[in-house]
């Protein structure tokens, strides 16, 4: 058959508008055995068991893995595999947290009382509230939905849509009483871009040793050119007789000078010529903060500062390459 382009993007925005609103239609009538499940998994010792089969199995392995990535141990268990030797992997300390639209299949009814003889508490998503599933459960949250959206009625999609959002609402509510911080969020991503910008410390990517440019007050801006090219940060820490610093010279500083003095910036004493209050920053400080003070300050490079002495440097592109600015 032939449909114009109008008449096939009605039918997407339709589809749409109807799983949203089988999800509106729960959020107002769902009720506190939401709250009741969330605690129940906070509470456990042991593992979230996921258990699912078909398109709701598929939305259980991204509830478990969504409940794992939050800082809850979780696994899927397919219904169908369970009894091939998987069942020994959920113990008494565990919660299953079973997803069923129809809360009937024989391979998910089948499995309710090994979980029953483990002591293991069971949590039912499911769109049957008078399902075998929904009458083995310690806590049951009805995920039914009156249309699924597709033309004929017969594929699952709103169905696992709101599971799926039953789910993550789930995850997020043992999230809270677990008290989650996005420092603890980034443990569970180390990989990510959002573990790196939490994780990454200065001292993980300064400059230090040899690569630490340094000079002495009393030296010219001409020797002073020297560390600055060798060392390719574009400036130079600045100590005094006891290794403290006093300043920072960079090439923003030269430019400055030469437009003031002409040849003469060159035999000018580098205390005359440096900025006497740089910008420095703990190498215990997260990259992050470091991209900041950069940013807010229009800066390209901070010096790292332990008991008033420098000890690293780190340049904007160094943050680039790490991935966090």
């Amino acid at each position: 058959m032939n449909y114009s382009d109008n008449e096939l993007l009605n039918a997407a925005k339709e589809l749409m508008r109807t799983e949203a609103n089988e999800i509106l239609h729960s959020a107002d009538h769902i009720g506190l055995e939401v709250v009741n499940a969330a605690r129940e998994i906070f509470a456990c010792d042991g593992r979230v068991v996921v258990v699912g089969l078909g398109k709701s199995g598929h939305v259980g392995r991204k509830i478990s893995a969504t409940l794992a990535s939050l800082g809850t141990p979780s696994f899927f268990l397919h219904a169908a595999e369970a009894f091939h030797g998987d069942l020994g992997m959920v113990r008494r300390e565990d919660v299953g947290l079973f997803i069923s639209n129809s809360g009937a299949s024989s391979e998910i009814v089948a499995l309710l009382p090994h979980f029953r003889r483990t002591g293991a508490k069971m949590i039912a998503i499911t769109g049957s509230m008078t399902s075998p599933l929904a009458q083995h459960s310690d806590i049951i949250i009805n995920a039914h939905v009156d249309t699924e959206g597709d033309p004929l009625q017969l594929a699952p999609m709103s169905s696992t849509t709101l599971e799926l959002a039953i789910g993550d609402a789930i995850a997020t509510l043992v999230a809270t009483l677990r008290g989650l911080r996005r420092e603890d969020f980034a443990m569970y991503h180390p990989g990510g871009s959002l573990g790196r910008r939490l994780l990454t410390q200065v001292a993980d990517v300064m400059g230090t040793g040899e690569r630490l440019p340094v000079i002495k007050t009393g030296v010219t801006v001409k020797d002073a050119l020297f560390v600055i090219t060798g060392k390719g940060y574009g400036a130079a820490c600045v100590v005094d007789d006891d290794g403290a610093l006093v300043g920072i010279f960079t090439d923003g500083d030269l430019r400055r000078l030469m437009e003031k003095s002409g040849n003469d910036a060159f035999s000018t004493k580098i205390e005359d010529a440096m900025t006497k209050t740089p910008k420095t920053i703990s190498p215990k400080a997260l990259a992050a903060e470091a991209v900041r003070v950069m940013e807010e300050k229009e800066i390209s490079v901070l010096v790292a500062v332990e008991d008033g002495k420098p000890v690293g440097i780190v340049h904007i592109h160094e943050l680039l390459r790490a991935g966090i600015a």
